[in-house]
């Protein structure tokens, strides 16, 4: 005679139990009899859905450990197993969730397709990893990016909205691994509906069974009782009947799951923040904030929860007109805690977070400008805060607050894809960040603090210094008023205050740089130049933390594009020779120099800079390489480009050059061979256009410099190379080789003569250039090279 699955009996029966239910084992007894309380604590039924999601909750653990180190073999075998485990549980999500995919799964698929793009895109760490790993990776990127076709759809509208709680949230708030205790696993229900350590608890009675699924069992069922015996069919139906006697099990006989959940959650609301019979006045509320501000920090504090109840706190206040010292000590603490929502420093925080900081930060600074009377400050103790009557007093900085706002809007800017649409909406928030600094330096001109004024001044001038303004330079043409604001003007006020005023040598570094920068923008060289001569600050800029000298390191660009434009080729060359300056770096240092990148929008263009360097180079190294070519002390004046120009004198096969570098060294070749023309060529064409010339600012302007620079060099490398050759060289005919004026080509020839680089004289009456034979000959100079270095 078959056992009943109410009693244990120890007897051969147990074997013929449900594979749903689960006997929690016990020691050995000589007496097998229990009271009914004792058999319902002993017995845990739990349904096929609850066993399935269990095993699929189990592997996701596992992948996430395995995440953790980096094991992917591991984690390759782990999701092979979850593939499986979701392929059996398909019968019951079908019919439970109605083929809906469970969230806390798609959560796993997209966890995991997102770690394995960073892992792929690491290189450096993609080499350090062992062939296994190595292979695995590959192999588990090429599974799962194929598996998550099936669930594309269910996956975009996930990425939608991610931080939607799903069945999982609770025990990841608490923290993954062995820590949780059993009866704290969250009960599995729908995708995206909520649970809580409570509802799971109550949900471990037997509820409702899957009907029809391998493993379901009907226990109670009138079949069951058929094939048990009429003596455990009496017992059967005795505890039973006591088992629907309570009121809790009757509800859940009558109402279906997902009623009884809304039951469970309207019996399970919280707490309410204050009693109903409370008299809600300042005291009360304040007493309150210091509650939720004191649970800050703490390892089992929820974020998201603490925000909510700061905002509630907020509707009581305003509800009960506490006045504006109250809601912005409120306010405060609600920028505080979206500020801390995201654990970890270096991330950026998710977009939803950042719109509702804007929000608070924003309507925090109106009030504040609303009411003249209230004081805030980090002077102000807690103790002496008047919340009551004006004038009132609150502790707190917004200029920390603004700071730290600027700096999250930077990390936002830098995680974004630089080439998305993403990145462009982010980066029109910018106006809101510059609308709410404008607002903070309003309340600190009210307040008078020259300090903090120092500080937002700051704030503004690296909001605007790298930005061009064609004001400025229409301005310069006349093309509109002189008394127009422009924000040259606008920084000149700025930085003159902070230079004037501030008492640390950070800003008014940082103030310096930012203006030499804005000036250099807007092509105002002698000023840009004057600045950076005056303060000095090439002696004493490798003592600067870094984020100032990468600031030092973009003003040069900026200083050796504006002399390029003004045609100080030598000043150019020297400043961006500086910005070229390399040093070996490891693999450390180059992650950390990555994260200390500036944004996208605020980069320049390196093959711009390169460009310029490489032409500046030609234009002084050619000429005096013609000039000292059998000089056997001299001397390299741009490294990197006599490397290129070698190098491409080493290749037995030239072809057309297609790269930068190479228009530049076939440029270099033709201006040594005195074809100004083919230099032009090759420097100036479409395609030198479209990566480089077309990036200028007035383009053609820089072109015809560029021009007229390549012509004057070409002429004294020709002269330089074939002086030898001639006993006197007609000036005219000189200006028609090279298309000058003969004013021009005058001048350049006198300006040899007196710095001695070419041995001749004018002849006027016949406009011609007449050789002295004083240089060497090729054999001679040859000779005396062989007598040098035999000495």
């Amino acid at each position: 005679m078959s056992g009943s699955r109410f009693f244990a009996t120890g007897s051969d029966s147990e074997s013929e139990t449900s594979s749903e239910e689960e006997i929690v084992p016990r020691q050995p007894a000589t007496t097998f009899t229990f009271s009914d309380e004792e058999e319902e604590a002993k017995r845990v039924v739990r349904s096929a859905k609850e066993k399935r999601y269990e095993d699929l909750m189990n592997i996701i653990k596992q992948i996430r450990n395995h995440k953790k180190i980096k094991d992917m073999s591991s984690m390759l075998t782990s999701f092979e197993e979850l593939m499986r485990a979701y392929t059996k549980a398909l019968p019951v999500i079908n019919k439970e969730e109605k083929g809906q995919t469970p969230r806390f799964y798609l959560r796993c698929l997209v966890e995991m397709e997102d770690f394995i793009n960073e892992v792929w895109e690491d290189r450096d760490g993609r080499k350090n990893m062992s062939k296994n790993n190595s292979k695995s990776l590959a192999s588990l990127r090429q599974k799962l990016r194929k598996y998550n076709k099936e669930f594309e759809m269910d996956i975009a509208k996930f990425r939608e909205n991610p931080d939607q709680a799903d069945d999982e949230e609770d025990e990841e708030r608490k923290g993954e691994g062995d820590s949780e205790p059993e009866d704290a696993r969250p009960s599995f229900k729908k995708a995206g509906s909520e649970s809580s350590a409570a509802e799971s608890k109550i949900m471990k009675k037997p509820i409702e069974e899957d009907e029809g699924s391998e493993d379901s069992s009907d226990w109670g069922s009138d079949s069951e009782s058929d094939t048990d015996s009429s003596d455990d069919d009496t017992r059967y139906a005795s505890l039973r009947e006591r088992f629907l006697k309570s009121k809790l099990c009757a509800a859940i006989a009558d109402f279906s799951i997902s009623q009884f959940i809304i039951f469970l959650k309207c019996s399970l609301e919280k707490p309410k923040m204050f009693a109903k019979d409370a008299e809600i006045d300042v005291n009360l509320v304040v007493k309150k904030l210091s509650e939720i501000i004191a649970a800050r920090g703490k390892k089992r504090t929820d974020r998201r929860e603490q925000i909510e109840l700061l905002h509630e706190l907020q509707s009581v206040a305003d509800a009960h007109h506490l006045g504006p010292a109250v809601a912005i000590k409120i306010k405060f603490a609600i920028v505080s805690a979206i500020f801390d929502y995201n654990p970890k420093v270096s991330d950026a925080m998710k977009p939803e977070f950042w719109v509702s900081l804007l929000d608070g930060i924003s309507d925090t600074l109106d009030l504040l400008l609303s009411t003249p009377s209230i004081t805030i400050g980090e002077q102000v103790l807690e103790e002496s805060e008047i919340f009551d009557e004006p004038p009132y007093r609150v502790r707190g900085c917004v200029l920390t607050m603004v700071e730290r706002l600027d700096e999250e809007f930077t990390k936002l800017l830098k995680e974004c894809d630089p080439h998305s649409n993403e990145y462009v909406e982010r980066l029109k928030d910018e106006k809101r960040v510059s609308a709410i600094i404008d607002k903070v330096q309003e309340y600190l001109e009210r307040q008078s603090m020259s300090a903090e004024l120092c500080r937002i001044y700051l704030r503004k001038i690296e909001h605007l210094y790298y930005k061009f303004d064609p004001d400025v330079l229409k301005q310069k043409q006349g093309e509109i008023p002189a008394g127009t604001v422009t924000s040259v003007q606008v920084m000149e006020k700025l930085c003159k205050y902070v230079y004037a005023k501030d008492g640390t040598d950070r800003l008014r570094t940082r103030a310096i740089l930012s203006h030499i920068y804005h000036h250099a923008l807007h092509d105002n060289w002698f000023q840009a130049r004057d600045l950076i001569l005056m303060s000095h600050l090439q002696e004493t800029i490798q003592h600067s933390d870094p984020a100032t000298q990468i600031l030092y390191n973009r003003t040069m660009a900026h200083l050796g594009l504006c002399a390029f434009r003004h045609a100080n080729i030598k000043d150019a060359h020297n400043c961006l020779v500086y910005c070229r300056r390399q040093h070996e770096r490891s693999k450390e240092q180059e992650k950390i120099e990555k994260q200390r990148q500036m944004p996208f929008h605020m980069h320049i263009n390196l093959e711009l800079l390169e460009c310029v360097y490489l032409v500046s180079a030609m234009l002084i190294e050619i000429p005096y390489m013609a000039a000292h070519e059998f000089d056997a002390r001299r001397r390299m004046i741009s490294k990197t480009f006599y490397q290129q120009l070698r190098s491409s004198e080493r290749q037995s096969l030239v072809g057309p050059p297609e790269s930068m570098r190479e228009h530049v060294v076939a440029a270099s070749k033709a201006m040594r061979n005195g074809n100004w023309l083919a230099c032009k060529n090759f420097i100036i064409n479409e395609k030198m256009n479209a990566k480089v010339w077309d990036l200028f600012y007035q383009a053609d302007k820089v072109r015809d410099m560029l021009t007229r620079l390549i012509q004057e060099e070409a002429l004294r490398t020709y002269l330089f190379t074939y002086s030898h050759v001639y006993d006197s060289i007609s000036m005219p005919t000189l200006a028609q080789m090279f298309e000058l004026d003969n004013n021009v080509v005058h001048s350049i020839i006198c300006k040899m003569i007196i710095n001695e680089e070419l041995m001749a004289s004018l002849d006027d009456p016949t406009q011609t250039v007449v050789m002295h034979r004083s240089e060497p000959s090729r054999l001679q100079s040859l000779a005396l090279q062989l007598t040098d270095k035999s000495q």
